[in-house]
């Protein structure tokens, strides 16, 4: 099966037109600081077409979002009443839409998939700043620089990590910062993971590992918690979910 992504660049609101449709980071109608800007994945699951080789032709996502979507979302309506509308509105059009991401800012966004339509999933962003080093203690000095590399620097490395945090349903962004904060941050950020951080004491802190531990420690605060996803650089994440 293959699904492929177009991302659509909007600014709502803003009074600036351009002479021709650009996808550009501005968006269309550009951004000139009057406007919302907003983002628009959409998601077509299937199979190429013999012809041209394309799932879908992503210019008829374009012209689809900038027709039906920028008048849906000139509506101003909650942001995830307009998630779960535009989702019911492409699928009308694409029966094989697997799924939409509303993105309301780089860090914060509404997604709907097809599996789980009519509910909504709402994802936040976090970022934090650790130092870990990747060491297995059941293997010799040789075995682990084999399989470590320079991640087994013995003093360590640092990354600055972004951290997504996906909930079923509305949640108030308010409360989940300072959930995220108290139970995740605090305990993380600044810190040497092996040395500092209890649930590394004896695990090493790959992104993998880090991804398991921060969903398990805010399961208990987070009823609705989907999914969490740890990006150790901007080429390197690790999702986790149960």
């Amino acid at each position: 099966m293959f699904r492929l992504t177009r991302e659509v660049r909007l600014s709502v609101g803003s009074p600036t037109a351009a002479a021709k449709p650009l996808n550009g980071h501005a968006g269309y109608p550009p951004t000139d600081g009057f406007g919302q800007f907003l983002s628009v994945q959409v998601t077509i699951a299937g199979e190429p077409e013999p012809q041209s080789g394309y799932v879908i032709n992503i210019q008829r996502i374009d012209q689809v979002i900038r027709r039906d979507g920028l008048a849906l979302l000139e509506q101003r309506l909650p942001p995830a009443e307009t998630a779960s509308a535009l989702f019911a509105r492409l699928r009308e059009i694409w029966p094989n839409l697997d799924r939409v991401r509303l993105g309301l800012s780089p860090y914060t966004c509404f997604s709907v998939h097809a599996t789980e339509h009519p509910m909504v999933r709402f994802s936040h962003r976090f970022e934090f700043s650790a130092a870990h080093r990747l060491h297995n203690p059941a293997l010799d000095a040789a075995a682990n620089e084999a399989l470590f590399g320079k991640c087994n620097n013995p003093n360590g490395h640092g990354h600055n990590y972004e951290l997504e945090v996906t909930l079923r349903g509305e949640f108030p962004i308010g409360r989940l910062e300072e959930i995220v904060s108290q139970t995740v941050i605090r305990r993380l950020d600044h810190k040497f993971l092996n040395l500092d951080v209890p649930e590394f004491a004896e695990l090493n802190p790959t992104v993998e590992n880090i991804a398991q531990t921060i969903f398990r420690l805010l399961k208990p605060e987070l009823a609705s918690l989907a999914a969490v996803t740890v990006w150790e650089t901007p080429k390197t994440l690790c999702e986790y979910s149960q």
